[in-house]
């Protein structure tokens, strides 16, 4: 089994599809707990600039990563769609990711996915798990611990 029949088999599942600007990206859906609307997020002095800070739910702090930052995208206004998925990231625990909104569950077969294309690696890119193929559309998926790791 060579490599990307690797990736590709790896990377079929259901995964929690949102977007980020004009783009669709997925999760896979175990990692998801919940989705919540957007809350009061407090600065944390010196942190990346992609955390946005953090918030307490239900009385645990949860630090969150903007997407869009952590992507280059630039900022959006605020919209009453935006929500927080809230992620089990491995061994960094759970954390929010602020995302434009929510779309669907999508399944995805072995079929359906490629491996992402060789980009070195670096940033955004290599975050990326595969790209999905599903009604006509592709949506990027992503490995959620590089996304929170990088």
């Amino acid at each position: 089994m060579s490599a990307s029949d690797t990736i590709v088999t790896s990377a079929a599942g259901s995964y929690l599809t949102f977007h980020l600007g004009g783009e669709e990206y997925g999760v896979p859906i175990t990692t998801v707990r919940e989705i919540i609307g957007t809350l009061p997020v407090t600065p944390v002095p010196a942190s990346p600039p992609e955390m946005e800070g953090v918030i307490n739910l239900r009385g645990k702090v949860i630090p969150v990563l903007s997407m869009r930052r952590r992507f280059g995208m630039p900022p959006a206004e605020p919209d009453p769609h935006n929500v927080i998925l809230v992620v089990e990231g491995g061994a960094d625990g759970v954390v929010g990711l602020s995302v434009d909104r929510v779309n669907e569950v999508v399944a995805f077969a072995a079929a359906d996915v490629e491996p992402p294309p060789n980009q070195g690696g670096h940033g955004a890119a290599s975050s990326v798990l595969a790209i999905g193929k599903s009604q006509g559309r592709i949506r990027i998926l992503l490995d959620v611990i590089k996304v929170i790791g990088n």
